[in-house]
């Protein structure tokens, strides 16, 4: 049984609330687990069934039947931070070796009953009751309020981000909503533009200290798009059939999420122009 998540709406800055909760926000795949008729179902946040693909998380789960959980999957790494790279690599190929756990921070429904219209803290309560393994399904951890002290500790390990959810808080189904909010941890980078994809209008950028490339685009505003055609109007172009390459490097600042293993910026959006 797939129910259509809650999904955050984003902030640009932490806040301290006694009215509200703070969670890590763990850098993986939103997942649901399902148990009807004492069968596990997976589904992503896009109602994909993907039960066959991460059948260890599930294996050896012992809740009651008419259950339906939310939660992360991630992939631990090393430094105990979720490795974004690794889980899409889990996702796409059975092959992979990555270890997976399933960080489950609520619960729509208990015992066959639709609990979405509880208080967020009385679901958190129910969730409690169920006992994982803790080893490929964990409860994900949470403080009353101290928003602005976790961020910081966040920043200081180069974690994603944190959310912020209010006690009282319903489950809204299929909504993104302001009652749970994110706060991302954004890295930012000075970088070149200096081309542009024909195909989907996004724009390759290169690294300011050696040329190479370290990834593209997508998200630019218009305004600043209607910028980027007028200045290449003035230092011109070339064309092949699938790029326009500027003839000079524009310079701007960028935020994205991490480096990448190979180095490219990950979802990166614009920030400003520099001179």
């Amino acid at each position: 049984m797939f129910i259509s998540p809650m999904l955050l709406e984003r902030v640009d800055q932490p806040f301290d609330s006694d009215e509200y909760i703070t969670e890590l926000k763990l850098d993986g795949i939103r997942l649901l687990l399902s148990k009807f008729n004492n069968k596990i179902h997976l589904y992503t946040r896009h109602n994909n069934e993907v039960t066959a693909l991460f059948k260890e998380i599930y294996e050896n789960l012992n809740i009651p039947d008419g259950t339906i959980l939310d939660g992360e999957l991630i992939v631990p790494g090393t430094d105990g931070a979720p490795n974004f790279e690794a889980v899409m690599e889990r996702f796409k190929s059975k092959n992979s070796s990555h270890y997976l756990q399933y960080c489950v921070f609520d619960i729509l429904y208990y015992k066959g009953q639709k609990v979405t219209q509880l208080p967020l803290l009385e679901r958190k309560k129910l969730l409690a009751e169920l006992e994982f393994d803790e080893k490929r399904m964990v409860h994900v951890q949470w403080i009353e309020g101290n928003g602005i002290p976790y961020f910081n500790l966040v920043k200081e390990r180069g974690l994603e981000g944190i959310v912020l959810k209010k006690k009282d808080s319903k489950y809204e189904i299929n909504k993104r909503s302001n009652h749970w909010q994110k706060v991302i941890n954004y890295s930012y980078q000075d970088v070149y533009l200096t081309g542009m994809n024909k195909k989907d209008h996004s724009f390759l950028l290169s690294s300011i200290e050696d040329g190479t490339n370290i990834g593209v685009m997508e998200f630019v505003p218009n305004q600043e798009r209607k910028y980027i055609h007028e200045k290449v109007r003035d230092i011109g172009a070339k064309e092949t059939d699938k790029l326009i390459i500027f003839n000079e490097g524009i310079k701007c600042n960028v935020k994205f999420r991490n480096w990448t293993s190979n180095q490219k910026l990950r979802i990166p959006s614009f920030h400003k122009w520099i001179s």
